[in-house]
């Protein structure tokens, strides 16, 4: 397996990943105006993008996602939940799912809170465990948990009942999980999509139980304090939701 971690602009961490000896791969959250990188990368590899999935419809940047896929004849994917939402047809995904790329697999785990589309990437490399049973190695979180944070309520209206929803949906799909599994999100500290996101671009299931604050809460104080302390709302944040949803030029 090969693992790539971009850093890109507004805070915003994109990722490419998959099995090199089956010469296959899935991008994961491209900003636009990154779709080379995405490219070049895969090239020095040798693999095809054949997925392009972004974790939700973006609310502080433009997507490359559409473009990516385009540009590299990858399917694009989004949420279910996403259906007569956006303007253009996408691939549709539902919580359970598992996609195969290679050797490597992904099971989509629902996580509405951020948003109503919020989708986690639990991810498992078939043969880095040798002749034993595959464990799930990492999870890509999107926007839904952040290393020291959880992601704002706020974007799609009603804060408390979303905050409780990602209360629900980071206790209920996520805390399960083992202790050693990886977490990569969707930012790092200067992002406004959550308050008091780390500047580290990675941690562990473990870690984040034992020292993330909003993971010590129970739901009714969790609700509070996420919505407590809500950042500003993205500069172009309408326009941006439009530009992502298809329906702006």
């Amino acid at each position: 397996m090969f693992f790539r971690q971009l850093a890109t602009r507004e805070a915003t961490l994109s990722y490419l990943f998959g099995c090199g000896s089956c010469n296959v791969a899935v991008a994961v959250d491209p900003v636009l105006g990154d779709e080379a990188w995405f490219l070049d990368e895969a090239a020095k590899q040798n693999v095809k993008i054949t997925h392009v999935i972004d974790t939700h419809v973006h609310a502080d940047h433009y997507s490359g996602g559409r473009e990516l896929a385009r540009q590299c004849g990858g399917l694009y994917c989004l949420h279910e939940s996403n259906a007569g939402r956006v303007a253009f047809p996408f691939e549709s995904l539902k919580d359970g799912q598992r996609i195969q790329v290679g050797n490597v697999f992904l099971d989509v785990l629902h996580t509405p809170g951020h948003t109503p589309d919020s989708i986690c990437l639990l991810v498992t490399d078939r043969r880095r465990m040798g002749d034993a049973p595959p464990e799930p190695w990492f999870v890509v979180t999107g926007d839904t948990l952040f290393v020291g944070a959880i992601g704002r309520p706020d974007l799609a209206g009603q804060e408390r009942e979303m905050a409780g929803q990602i209360w629900d949906s980071v206790h209920g799909k996520l805390l399960s999980l083992p202790d050693q599994i990886e977490i990569y999100a969707g930012h790092v500290a200067g992002s406004v999509c959550g308050a008091g996101i780390s500047g580290k671009p990675a941690s562990t299931l473990g870690f984040e139980k034992r020292w993330n604050p909003m993971l010590k809460l129970g739901r009714e104080d969790f609700v509070a304090a996420l919505t407590r302390e809500i950042p500003p709302r993205p500069a172009e944040m309408a326009r941006m939701v439009q530009v992502n949803l298809g329906r702006a030029g």
